[in-house]
């Protein structure tokens, strides 16, 4: 346990004998479910194109209105990422479960909403000038992640580096890659996904304090109106 704060609208969502059942684990188990699914289809010749109808497709979006793609897209899991899925369920159980706890079940819920449908609906609009797909979940995870470093910035992970630090590292490790290799919409899906995650944590007033966000706030907040009497 990262943080010693604790939503009022957070609460287990079932126990398991003595241990409670939360959003995040329903999440990950889910994640897991579908990736057992898609090895099992992948392994039978007959079903491997099944998972086809759920990768997102801009195309399809357009054309054939196959609107659950929007989603459907980040619990199609390849079974050659299988080593990366598992540090993907990893993050998602330990640094998910704390966002939980932190902003409540309800808002956890729509951060998770958020980081699943924002990139698909920007590559929905991408995809009217190029057609573009997209499979997995890596960016939604690396999302919640980022929901963690803004919360708790300064707690110690790996070799005492701080939270901050690994999801600045992390992202740029990530937009090289990308760059490197012309991925333009993987690279704008991952951003998608971070400044959702970075926004929304902000806006609910639970991040870093930041003058130049502070700023921002302060001019898009509606001044009140004077009345000469």
């Amino acid at each position: 346990m990262f943080g010693v704060t604790t939503s009022d609208d957070y609460r287990p969502v079932a126990w398991m004998g003595r241990y409670p059942v939360d959003v995040t684990t329903i999440l990950v188990g889910g994640h897991i479910v579908c990736a057992v699914i898609a090895c099992i289809f992948t392994a039978i010749p007959g079903l491997t194109g099944t998972l086809d109808y759920f990768y997102y497709d801009s195309a399809r979006i357009w054309n054939g209105v196959q609107l659950w793609r929007l989603a459907s897209y980040a619990f199609v899991h390849a079974p050659s990422a299988l080593l990366w899925f598992a540090v993907e369920m990893y993050m998602l159980f330990v640094f998910g479960r704390e966002v939980e706890r932190f902003i409540g079940q309800r808002a956890y819920i729509a951060l998770y909403l958020i980081l699943l449908l924002a990139p698909a609906t920007m590559l929905t609009t991408w995809g009217l000038w190029q057609r573009s797909g997209l499979a997995g979940s890596p960016a939604l995870h690396f999302g919640i992640f980022v929901a963690f470093a803004t919360i708790y910035p300064r707690v110690e992970l790996l070799l005492r580096i701080m939270a901050k630090w690994f999801a600045l590292i992390l992202a740029g490790i990530y937009t090289l890659q990308l760059v490197a290799y012309h991925a333009w919409t993987d690279l704008a899906v991952v951003w998608t996904s971070i400044a959702a995650a970075f926004v929304f944590i902000e806006l609910r007033g639970a991040g870093p304090e930041l003058v130049w966000w502070d700023k921002f706030r302060s001019l898009a907040r509606p001044r009140p109106k004077l009345h000469i009497v």
